[in-house]
């Protein structure tokens, strides 16, 4: 042979040999002494057979056949075993995910309260009253939420066809759907809602983890190790599961014989079947007098569009959810028509013309700075609270020198882009339909080119003459997507390129500190020789209120007669208040010294979430609402020092701020800021309340009038309901509409 070294050929092994005492049969060989049918040589072979006939490998080799022999047999789980499970598992995620809208009560004096009520108010008695009110009262709700998230593990049961990988997947998305719904209802008091998950289409889901409280990171890592025990189980059940298909069939040959065609037919059939129903439930979930609000409403559900949290409370957080997944932008007026919009921007450029006659001055002259103060409010304005020291004297003494009153907020601890949104555009979330929770989006992504106030500075000095800054992550609520529709020529955020300049931090607070958010201002005053529109959104008092602050005077100022626990929370707060007080006096006097005219509108968007005792009373619903704003211009502006009356000013809503500033800086306006104007002449104020109730104004609406009085709707003037009507016209055309109104000069300063 040629692989042989040797010039001798090898002989066969004779018979009686060690080799044929180990069991190894002789190797073959022709005349010639080649191995027959082997491209090795025959010491290799022969090593190769000594492997195979060792005991270790030999025994390896009977395992693994019986092993596949048993997997060929294994038995198949019947489907009444899938049945149970999917009940067993669906019911538990209505349980868990009901789990986190709930909290242990507390009581003033708990001696006072019996065990049973005290039991029933805790959360596991609320669990049970969620489950037993279904004999109790006939409300049906626990099992109105198993069917729906029955439909949801259906439908990935049967495009999967795998019912234990499916099991799992489920298992994960509503844990995970759990866990972070009681985190955020903790925290903001809201369940999670559709456009939350913008959050992560947008690549913003590892800075939603840093909002996670330290208190609840336990929940997470027992939820994270449970889904891993129950993967694990779930996968090494479907290697067991003799039934591989949940039905069987085949895409290799597909028509090889007919019950394979039907075995396929019925897979298809089953998956397409369970994904329309379900696509049909959410579709028309929202919808009055749908198939599915209908049924929903049998089994006993009561849509709260006017609170996220008293819904997913009442009804459960997944029909909140779903309720919410296909938002309706706002009902079609009965009389709107391009005619109509057109004899309405007529009538509105003969009262802009009317205006402009007796006004003096451009916006444009200007350079106006929009400052969103997060959270910042007066805490000495919340009934039950008192300090001894008063947390925002400057900002105080300021608002009885110049334009400034109280802006009714539509929420609570949260839903700071709607209010942004409002002082943006001069839209309102009141008048769109109460599906609408989040117009950043919900909404501006399918708009082609809305209309925000900035864009008057940019028809005038060109694409700078509008920027925006945010000292946090550009893609929170959309804000980098949406400036850029909103004609920002730049967004500065923490992330952006380049980042913006200062982020500096007091103690040991984790965002950037106002006074740094304000230098980042001022640098880009430094930085134009011509006015802009300066959009800023401040960071520094926003959610958690930990103790951040060193030396904080408002422990010992605080006398209020509230739990440690609940003015440990508002004292945090009170301090970064004071810190935006002064921060915000020190900008103003640098603004002062410049010689370029600047007017600033600054507002708090709404209050925190640390008044617990305060929001347990329905009576304290619109105090709870109502934030600071004041309209300031410098010495160098012509307005220095104006005051518009307390019948104009006391009291207003975000979407009126543009319209009063020009008249605060008696500035010429649109027919678009005409109508804005007249609105909130009369309907000084209009907001939908997410935390309120059904008794207060047309649904979640309320007005107020000038003096802050609750109007309802059927207490309108009959110039007011007017005036709402051609609001919502204008709203309808610039968001659902034809944008008629673009076509007659309706956003133009004249």
């Amino acid at each position: 042979m040629d692989d042989i070294q040797n010039d001798q050929e090898p002989s066969a092994p004779e018979t009686g040999t060690d080799l044929e005492k180990t069991g190894v049969p002789a190797v073959p060989s022709n005349q010639d002494g080649d191995q027959q049918n082997s491209k090795l040589p025959l010491p290799f072979a022969l090593n190769f057979s000594l492997l195979m006939a060792s005991r270790p490998m030999s025994t390896l080799t009977k395992a693994v056949s019986l092993l596949y022999a048993l997997l060929k047999k294994r038995p198949k789980c019947p489907y009444t075993l899938y049945v149970v499970v999917l009940a067993l598992i669906d019911s538990a995620a209505v349980l868990f995910i009901q789990w986190g809208m709930y909290k242990e009560p507390t009581y003033a004096d708990p001696d006072a309260i019996d065990a049973n009520t005290k039991l029933f108010d805790s959360i596991p008695g609320q669990l049970t009253k969620f489950v037993s009110q279904m004999w109790m009262e006939q409300k049906y709700i626990w099992l109105l939420n198993f069917l729906v998230l029955g439909m949801v593990h259906l439908a990935l049961v049967f495009v999967l066809n795998r019912f234990w990988v499916a099991t799992a997947i489920f298992s994960i998305v509503m844990s995970v759907f759990a866990v972070a719904n009681s985190i955020k209802v903790s925290l903001r008091n809201e369940p999670v809602i559709p456009s939350d998950l913008g959050f992560f289409s947008s690549g913003n889901g590892g800075e939603i983890t840093s909002f996670i409280p330290k208190n609840r990171q336990s929940l997470v890592n027992g939820t994270i190790t449970m889904l891993i025990w129950l993967t694990i189980i779930c996968l090494a059940l479907q290697l067991i599961d003799g039934r591989r298909c949940v039905i069987p069939c085949h895409w290799w040959r597909p028509f090889r014989n007919v019950k394979t065609i039907i075995g396929n037919c019925i897979r298809i059939i089953a998956a397409v079947l369970s994904v329309t129903l379900l696509w049909s439930f959410t579709w028309n979930l929202g919808i009055n007098d749908s198939w599915s609000y209908n049924w929903a409403k049998s089994l006993g559900d009561r849509p709260k569009p006017w609170s996220t949290v008293a819904d997913a409370t009442g009804n459960g957080p997944t029909m909140n959810f779903l309720r919410l997944a296909h938002t309706k932008t706002m009902d079609k007026p009965e009389d709107y028509s391009e005619a109509t919009m057109a004899a309405l921007a007529k009538r509105y450029k003969k009262s802009a013309k009317i205006t402009n006659e007796s006004r003096a001055n451009k916006l444009t002259d200007n350079t106006v700075i929009m400052i969103l103060s997060e959270s910042f409010s007066d805490p000495t304005r919340v009934p039950g609270i008192t300090f001894a020291e008063d947390p925002m004297p400057n900002i105080r003494a300021l608002k009885n020198t110049t334009t400034a009153g109280l802006m009714l907020s539509p929420s609570i601890s949260g839903g700071t882009a709607n209010i942004e949104h409002q002082a943006l555009t001069g839209l309102s979330l009141a008048l769109f339909d109460n599906s609408m929770q989040s117009p950043y989006q919900e909404l501006v992504p399918h708009q082609k080119s809305p209309y925000t106030f900035n864009q008057i500075w940019n028809s005038v000095y060109g694409k700078n003459g509008s920027v925006a800054f945010h000292p946090f992550r550009k893609d929170m609520y959309l804000r980098d997507s949406d400036y850029k529709k909103f004609g920002f020529s730049k967004l500065y955020t923490l992330d952006s390129k380049p980042e913006i300049t200062h982020q500096d931090h007091l103690g040991t607070s984790p965002y950037v500190s106002d006074a740094a958010s304000y230098q980042n201002v001022l640098d880009a005053l430094g930085n134009s020789d011509h006015a802009q529109f300066i959009q800023l959104v401040t960071m520094q008092n926003h959610t958690p209120y930990d103790d951040y602050y060193p030396d904080n005077q408002f422990r010992e100022a605080d006398v209020s007669e509230l739990s440690d626990d609940e003015k440990w929370d508002i004292d945090s707060y009170a301090k970064g208040v004071d810190i935006t007080d002064q921060a915000t006096e020190d900008f103003l006097n640098q603004l002062n010294s410049t010689d370029k005219p600047i007017t600033v509108i600054f507002y708090g968007d709404h209050l925190p979430g640390v008044y617990n005792t305060a929001a347990a009373d329905e009576n304290n619903a619109i105090p709870l609402h109502e934030t600071d704003y004041f309209i300031w211009s410098n010495q160098a502006s012509v307005s220095a020092g104006t005051k518009l009356d307390s019948q104009t000013s006391s009291y207003t809503s975000s979407n009126y701020f543009m319209a009063l500033a020009a008249e605060h800086l008696d500035a010429k306006v649109s027919p678009y800021l005409a109508m804005l104007t007249q609105t909130q002449t009369q309907i000084p104020a209009i907001s939908r309340l997410v935390s309120s109730n059904a008794s207060w104004g047309d649904g979640s609406t309320v007005y107020l009038d000038a003096e802050g009085n609750h109007v309802t709707s059927k207490n309108l003037s009959k110039e007011a309901k007017q005036m709402l009507h051609d609001y919502r016209l204008v709203q309808y055309d610039m968001t659902k509409g034809k944008n008629y109104l673009s076509n007659y000069g309706f956003f133009d300063v004249q």
